[in-house]
């Protein structure tokens, strides 16, 4: 196995943001099926910890059983995670340059109400807006419906992992720069969500610009996170992260990360049963779903299978945790299993490297724009006299 600082080095832009893309779904699809869920139930249900894709918790009930009917959540089926991550990338390939909470409103809010697309857990073709959740629903009630200035759209909505789910792309445009990252993603995500849950928007994506920097580690792009975070959200990535330099194997880590991130998560210990002040504004919290992932990542050392099936294993909400640690690990330069990727494709009839081709393709468009941007104000600037040359 190649060392993952030498797969972060040699791993090009083509292949990061592959990687990441696919790896993001793959993860979504792999925690799908065990959302909701403790690791104990998990591995009851299981017979052992879940090692790659598996079936729908009530097997052949799925279309009637609570709490997930009608959705079919596994046998490597995506969930909104990566219809909102495909969404995103299909703004940038229609806008073809940095993105706004307006861009949101002029193109995404139009796409989920639309575009009929399949939709694998419903294994049928319909709009976007029918699967999302509530807390998606809220861009076109409020957007569309509501005439909300998109930058403050999100505010009154629930704060959950909601506009952080599907930030990858945001992280990839801006390889290398997650200070851009953080800002353009907290500009997008105003549209979708305030408090905790935009800011943790925005710290995704510069985790996943970090993530692309060539030689990037682990703890660099934890660092990184930590340089840019506020509030609850530093607070939270900071203890997850301490927790997991103590583990090499997620299993040993699974009852001490969730325990470390106890104290900043507002939902409460049953998942499916929120506590009172749960997904409320506060200064004090975060979500959970970023602290993890980032732990699952140093605890694997960036090894894709390890942070991704870490994330599965975790339960409650692992599908989007699965998601942010299969992007990471992905940028970072290591690839989700081959078998893994066209199992995924195949069963949601999607393709899943299309996506990545064209945000490739554009990620370069607007990597020149800025370039000639800079260029033009160093040139407005230089004929100001605004250098100063030292002696």
């Amino acid at each position: 196995m190649t060392p993952k600082g030498a797969e972060s080095k040699q791993a090009g832009l083509d292949e990061r943001i592959t990687a990441a893309l696919v790896g993001a779904a793959v993860g979504d699809a792999l925690g799908g099926p065990v959302e909701g869920y403790s690791p104990e139930q998990i591995a009851e249900r299981h017979g052992g910890r879940v090692h790659g894709i598996v079936g729908p918790w009530n097997g052949d009930a799925w279309r009637t059983a609570r709490p997930i009917a009608p959705y079919h959540k596994g046998d490597g089926h995506v969930t909104d995670d990566t219809l909102m991550t495909h969404a995103l990338v299909r703004v940038y390939a229609t806008v073809r340059d940095h993105l706004d909470a307006y861009a949101i409103a002029d193109h995404l809010v139009p796409d989920l109400m639309t575009n009929p697309r399949w939709i694998p857990e419903l294994e049928a073709e319909a709009l976007p807006l029918h699967r999302v959740f509530l807390a998606e629903k809220w861009l076109v009630a409020r957007i569309h419906y509501g005439h909300v200035d998109p930058r403050e759209a999100g505010v009154g909505n629930i704060v959950n992992c909601g506009a952080a789910m599907y930030m990858a792309p945001v992280g990839l445009v801006n390889a290398a720069n997650p200070q851009a990252a953080y800002a353009e993603a907290l500009d997008i995500a105003g549209a979708h969500q305030s408090s905790y849950g935009r800011e943790a928007a925005g710290v995704f994506a510069a985790a996943v610009a970090a993530a692309s920097t060539p030689e990037a580690t682990p703890d660099s792009i934890v660092s990184t996170c930590l340089s840019l975070a506020k509030d609850g959200t530093r607070a939270a990535i900071e203890q997850a992260c301490e927790t997991a330099s103590h583990h090499t194997d997620f299993e040993s880590a699974l009852t001490p990360l969730r325990e470390a991130v106890t104290p900043y998560d507002t939902v409460g210990p049953d998942y499916r049963s929120p506590s009172l002040g749960a997904r409320r504004p506060s200064r004090l919290h975060a979500i959970e779903e970023l602290p993890i992932a980032l732990g699952m990542l140093l605890v694997s050392g960036g090894d894709y299978r390890h942070a991704v099936l870490g994330a599965v294993n975790y339960g409650r909400d692992c599908d989007s945790i699965a998601t942010m640690a299969g992007a990471l690990a992905g940028a970072l330069g290591s690839p989700p299993p081959e078998d893994w990727a066209k199992q995924v494709s195949e069963a949601s009839r999607l393709d899943l490297w299309e996506p990545a081709t064209t945000l490739t393709a554009v990620t370069r468009e607007i990597f020149e724009r800025d370039v000639n941007r800079r260029r033009g104000h160093e040139a407005a600037f230089t004929e100001l006299g605004g250098p100063r040359c030292s002696d």
